[in-house]
């Protein structure tokens, strides 16, 4: 059943990507928390992902196997990086910062393309909000790292889903 459930809700993403692709110019936004990480040594503030996270990270390759990404995007933490790898596989990975990243730049410097960003439970939804430009999203709980966002940007209008996915 749960397969079931993650391929009508991949289908559903596809099928709203190509019908926007083909009317309008869009730019499809894929967000993703990072994988479980290590939590064994409360002081390490940059741990690396632990075995249920490299297995996450691996799903999420799979997920989005059919998806043609034009640019990854990723904090510079080894959580962030190690979830986004698998993915980006050879690719050039960009690293930002969820503090000091310009919006509206962001938009514009990759409009008509598709990115997948990997970020953390509070710069994900904030992320979401900012391209937005209103407040949907509320940090993500500490536990989950499960959540999807799609945000397609089409011509100054923004379609959005958001897929939950169980561990």
């Amino acid at each position: 059943m749960k397969k079931i459930l993650f391929v009508i809700c991949l289908l559903a993403i596809f099928s709203l990507e190509a019908q926007t692709n083909d009317d309008l110019e869009c730019t499809s936004i894929y967000l993703i928390r990072h994988a479980e990480k290590d939590r064994t040594d409360k002081r390490n503030s940059n741990p690396h992902l632990n075995t249920l996270g490299i297995e996450r990270s691996l799903r999420w390759k799979s997920f989005f196997k059919y998806v043609k990404f034009d640019e990854f995007y990723s904090t510079n933490y080894y959580r962030t990086l190690e979830t986004i790898k698998p993915i980006a596989e050879d690719r050039a990975i960009q690293i930002y910062n969820p503090s000091s990243i310009n919006y509206d730049e962001f938009i514009l410097k990759n409009k008509g393309k598709t990115i997948l960003v990997v970020g953390h439970s509070n710069t994900i939804p904030t992320f979401a909000n900012m391209l937005l430009k209103h407040e949907v999203y509320q940090d993500i709980e500490d536990t989950n790292n499960s959540n999807l966002y799609v945000i397609n940007v089409c011509d100054n209008s923004e379609i959005l889903n958001t897929l939950y996915f169980v561990k």
